[in-house]
């Protein structure tokens, strides 16, 4: 039931894959200053985001429909709480010091925001689901309700690897790519 959920996640976090690419060791020293404060502020929410989601992949192979329920309802708090962490973590560590830095960081922070926002109500959709009715149609409703989460967090997922494009490509996402504290082991489906 929870599979097609699962599947949506296995691709790992979103922003932490986005964070994680590979670098040069050109660089420049006051950037690299930035990343290094942002990461640093950043990698519990990182690690949060990710055990929501392998919280949620682990659920999906034998969990029982209150379980999923449950489960899924405490990841999706835990991942809009981690994006309004970090876009909190981007306004204190101010703009990227690159041209259009201000923009990056303005754009990214109100996606951040979204992308919260859009867990809380994936949250509130699960929270509604009714995991008790065994009735055939109750078990059908709670699949179908389940499937319509699943397609509503792959768009979130999506739209929050494009919302981070400007903070993890060119010289920004070189230096925040260089460190450690941006690169989080991403969530998996298990075999």
């Amino acid at each position: 039931m929870n599979k097609k959920l699962a599947a949506a996640l296995s691709g790992g976090a979103v922003l932490v894959m986005a964070l994680s690419g590979c670098s040069s060791d050109d660089g420049n020293k006051e950037l690299d200053a930035w990343a290094k404060s942002l990461c640093g502020q950043i990698k519990p929410q990182l690690e949060k985001s990710v055990k929501a989601q392998q919280a949620i992949i682990s659920t999906a192979a034998d969990g029982n429909r209150e379980e999923i329920k449950k489960v899924d309802s405490a990841s999706f708090q835990a991942s809009s709480d981690a994006y309004t962490a970090i876009a909190a973590a981007l306004e204190k560590a101010g703009p990227p010091p690159v041209d259009d830095g201000e923009k990056i960081q303005t754009d990214t922070v109100k996606e951040l925001e979204k992308a919260s926002k859009a867990y809380e109500d994936l949250k509130k959709q699960s929270d509604k689901m009714d995991a008790k009715d065994d009735s055939p149609e109750g078990v059908k409703k709670f699949s179908d309700d389940l499937k319509k989460i699943a397609d509503e967090l792959g768009k979130i997922q999506d739209e929050g690897a494009d919302a981070l494009e400007s903070l993890t490509e060119g010289e920004v996402g070189e230096a925040i790519a260089k460190q450690p504290d941006c690169k989080v082991e991403s969530a998996s489906p298990s075999s």
